[in-house]
This record gives C-alpha cells, structure tokens and sequence, in this order.
C-alpha cells in the first residue's frame, strides 16, 4: 500500500464563516466527516486535523503569510491514486458548504537510499 496526504484548501470567507456556527452545526458538520472516515475504514490512516497561519519560509530566513489557503489534511492509504481518488468521492468538504473549496492529494515517495 502506498501513502497520500490530502490537503484541504477554502478561502478566508469559509472558514470565517464555519467559526460563526452554532456547536450543533458544527457538530452536524463533523458527523459528515465521520461517515466519511468510517467509509474509509483502515484505509484512512490519520483523518487529520485543521491547520491554521501557514508560513512561507525562503532561503534567504525570510518568511512571509501563507496565501495558499491550506486548511487542513488527512493521510490516507491505497494501492494507487485511483483508489485514493475513490476514497475522496464525496468527501464532506466538496460538499457545496463553499464552492471554492478543494482537495489535492499527493503519494508519498520513499527517500532515496
């Protein structure tokens, strides 16, 4: 099996607006994101966490904002990206909350030798 980290992308507009919702809607919320996770089964190895003030750091020491609007990640595993993909068809943060949302997923690489 190989490994895929999925980042989840939404604009500052969606997630102002999830932090002004009522705990019961973000617990409904949440409750998508557990079926989600329990379709997955063992293949959804950590389901991740939110993530927040990304930094860009240069070469240079600099750093700077993150504007690519990363707001979280999960780390799944299947025997290749198409499976991957499947797992991910009707992923709760797609599901029309904010049109701009997206998903990118990534295969992990061994480190050479």
């Amino acid at each position: 099996m190989k490994k895929f980290i999925v980042i989840y992308h939404a604009p500052i507009s969606a997630l102002e607006q999830m932090e002004n919702t009522s705990p019961e809607e973000s617990k409904k919320g949440m409750e998508k994101w557990m079926e989600w996770a329990k379709k997955c089964g063992d293949k959804l190895v950590d389901i991740g966490n939110p993530l927040a003030n990304g930094e860009k750091l240069s070469t240079n020491g600099s750093s700077e904002k993150s504007k690519r609007e990363v707001c979280g990640y999960s780390i799944l595993q299947a025997k290749d990206m198409e499976e991957a993909k499947k797992l991910l068809q009707g992923h709760p943060h797609l599901s029309g909350w904010d049109a701009a949302c997206e998903i990118e997923v990534h295969e992990t690489m061994p480190l050479p030798e």
